[in-house]
């Protein structure tokens, strides 16, 4: 990890690099991937993330295709990327600064209908055009021709692979990937935001519902609401005027812990194993 001296130097690099004037520059806090800062010139705000080049090559470039992607389905508010690039060993990402305001009365029904529109976003095949990552993990996104084979080959069996080489006892996966053939919905590829926790979504400086830090793919779009569901934040009212205006297939609950799997997944091989009792208990109920 860099020091701050350090990042101010970078950032005076960077900045002058991109024709700005810095007035003021403040950490905004960040962790073991990115160290965050808010940049404010003579005329505008940004915001800039810093990482280790070295340690996650790729990763604001995914996130700046993942960012454009969500903003020309043309539904719901993302910041808009100004730069990506590289400065003295750091990756950099140089992008809008959205001003949180306090949600209107009307926000998760926004919020609901928007991020309904966004999941009619659809493509041919379920995957994405590059790989990226969730967390500090690399997802691949492959192409694939149904649901279940891009959630098994593209998110499952990455993930388990994993834990079974940092030493979890997972068991054999091949009842769960046949009940994935036999429970999830064959809908089309949707267009989904892929790491939709709380700390993912803000409300804008006009009351509007926006989207950061995405892991995007074209892939069921039950993963969102599985996500969504997982440690909460989100407001019953989002879930029924999502229901409204695209209602999902009978038995979404029956498969929220199924694309939960996942997520807990990524937790377990990032954080350790305070997570392995939640992956080997929906693993014994899909097995």
């Amino acid at each position: 990890m860099r020091g701050n001296n350090d990042n101010a130097n970078i950032i005076q690099k960077i900045a002058a690099g991109n024709q700005l004037e810095v007035k003021s520059c403040r950490p905004l806090g960040g962790g073991d991937i990115n160290e965050v800062y808010l940049l404010e010139t003579a005329k505008d705000k940004f915001i800039i993330k810093l990482n280790d080049a070295s340690r996650f090559p790729g990763m604001f470039e995914a996130e700046k295709e993942g960012l454009e992607e969500l903003s020309a389905a043309g539904v719901i508010k993302v910041p808009e990327v100004k730069k990506v690039g590289e400065e003295s060993g750091a990756s950099y990402i140089l992008m809008e600064y959205i001003n949180s305001a306090k949600p209107p009365i009307d926000f998760s029904r926004k919020f609901g209908q928007q991020l309904a529109a966004l999941h009619k976003t659809t493509a041919k095949d379920f995957g994405f055009k590059s790989n990226n990552y969730i967390g500090s993990l690399p997802q691949c996104n492959t192409s694939c021709t149904t649901a279940a084979e891009f959630y098994i080959t593209q998110r499952l069996e990455p993930q388990i692979k994993m834990a079974k080489d940092k030493g979890n006892d997972l068991g054999d996966p091949s009842a769960l990937y046949k009940n994935c053939e036999a429970l999830i919905p064959q809908e089309p590829p949707a267009l989904v935001h892929g790491d939709l926790w709380s700390g993912n979504y803000m409300v804008g400086n006009r009351g509007e519902p926006c989207l950061i830090d995405p892991a995007v793919s074209y892939a069921p779009r039950e993963m969102d609401l599985g996500m969504m569901k997982l440690f909460g934040g989100f407001d019953k009212e989002i879930f029924e005027t999502y229901e409204e205006h695209f209602p999902t297939e009978a038995g979404l609950e029956e498969r929220i812990p199924l694309w939960q799997l996942y997520y807990l997944l990524v937790h377990l091989n990032i954080f350790g194993s305070g997570y392995r009792s939640q992956v080997s208990s929906i693993l014994n109920r899909y097995s």
